[in-house]
């Protein structure tokens, strides 16, 4: 499974950024795709998570209610629509696949990740 993250960009706070991530190859292995942020000298957290299938999703607290995942399958892509942006979301996001488990939190349990895009919240 090969991952393309794209969309970040530079934002005020209080704006609105959209993030893609298009997923390839082994499609159909795919389980639950989720995205996780890294800020400067932080651990990677994780954001949310969203099953391939069925689209059950799962949201850290400090971005629900301002975060949406979602996905289209027709186009193998996960979608992290960010509303209300503020100054602490300001981070290299991931998106990532698993192919097993479900509402997983944690990096360790994706195997298959694509490359950040850096997301910064300033005015």
């Amino acid at each position: 499974v090969q991952l393309q993250a794209y969309g970040g960009g530079l934002v005020q706070p209080g704006g609105s950024l959209r993030l893609s991530c298009a997923a390839s190859g082994d499609i159909f292995s795919i389980n639950a795709m989720g995205w996780f942020r890294q800020a400067p000298g932080k651990e990677r957290e994780f954001v949310a998570t969203i099953t391939w299938s069925g689209g059950s999703t799962y949201y850290a607290g400090s971005v629900k209610g301002r975060f949406t995942i979602s996905r289209d399958n027709a186009r193998n892509t996960v979608y992290l629509q960010m509303n209300s942006l503020k100054s602490e979301d300001t981070a290299v996001y991931f998106c990532a696949a698993n192919q097993k488990g479900s509402y997983n939190r944690f990096p360790s349990e994706y195997p298959y990740w694509g490359q950040g895009t850096l997301v910064t919240v300033s005015s």
